[in-house]
């Protein structure tokens, strides 16, 4: 008879696809972890995974496994929360991915907030310029510049935030005067490597007409520090200019972009008192402090 304990084996190999993704997620020697697989797999009397050079792949029965898996995961946790309650702080480990823009320049202040209201809570920011699989439970939730459109997901938009074109004031002293758009022909233009691009939303170069990227990145962390250190001109939000006091808008009266946050959660979590209580909080968090920065612009 297999136990929750090899439950949370089997879920940590699936959604790590490897023994030492597992191993690390699960702070045990992968070849602790191997065996406890072999030992669950003799249990359930097939093989639940198919080792290739690319890892570890669900088979036919590893696949109609894991939402039962799954399902024991969500019972441990409500069961959890039961004998918790819900008058205490919140608790345990959350981690959140995001974009990198919103995880260095929003997320830090915000969740410092949560973790001083909620000191037994551990929270993890993943910042990564792509999309995170929420299926793999690579993250507890993800916040997204669009809102996915397949999977069993909660998504709730959070709030719009606001672009523009930007320079350092040194820069646009030592260049020549912009006053169109035709004028960015004749200047070093910063943006996204283009066949980088992880969401249509981000794509803001093109919508400008703008074909070469002189220098370009995969971060916008990287591309707000070019622009902040007089490189060049590229797309910045809003959120992040109090951090560089010395930038300056370029067109804004006739550039301004508007995009999207989108707060995107695992359907089940929904049954979690402890997920929607982060989640309000994080929401609220998010919205006032965007407010306060873009408000300093």
């Amino acid at each position: 008879m297999s136990s929750w304990d090899d439950m949370r084996i089997f879920l940590a190999v699936a959604r790590g696809e490897s023994l030492s993704a597992a191993g690390r997620d699960l702070r045990m020697d992968p070849a602790t972890v191997g065996r406890r697989v072999a030992r669950l797999e003799q249990d359930m009397g097939a093989p639940l995974f198919a080792k290739s050079p690319q890892g570890y792949g669900l088979t036919e029965a590893g696949t109609r496994l894991i939402e039962h898996a799954e399902a024991a995961e969500q019972a441990f946790s409500l069961a959890g929360e039961a004998v918790r309650g819900h008058s205490e702080g919140l608790s345990g480990q959350i981690r959140i991915g995001a974009p990198d823009g919103c995880a260095n320049f929003l997320l830090p202040q915000v969740l410092a907030e949560i973790s001083a209201d909620n000191p037994d809570l551990d929270l993890q920011i993943v910042a990564l310029p792509r999309v995170l699989n929420l299926s793999r439970r690579e993250v507890d939730m993800a916040i997204t510049v669009s809102p996915p459109t397949a999977g069993r997901l909660l998504v709730q938009k959070l709030t719009d935030y606001h672009l523009h074109l930007a320079a350092s004031a040194d820069y646009l002293a030592q260049n020549a005067p912009i006053t169109t758009l035709s004028d960015l022909q004749g200047h070093r233009i910063i943006g996204y490597i283009p066949d980088m691009i992880f969401d249509k939303e981000l794509d803001y170069l093109s919508d400008l007409g703008m074909q070469r990227v002189p220098l370009a990145s995969n971060s916008v962390s990287v591309q707000f520090n070019w622009v902040r250190t007089g490189a060049g001109i590229g797309v910045v939000h809003d959120f992040t200019m109090p951090v560089a006091p010395d930038l300056r808008r370029v067109l804004p009266d006739k550039v301004t972009l508007t995009r999207s946050f989108y707060l995107v959660r695992h359907a089940d979590d929904q049954r979690l008192e402890r997920m929607n209580r982060f989640a309000e909080a994080l929401a609220t968090g998010i919205r006032r402090e965007l407010a306060r920065l873009e408000g300093l612009t």
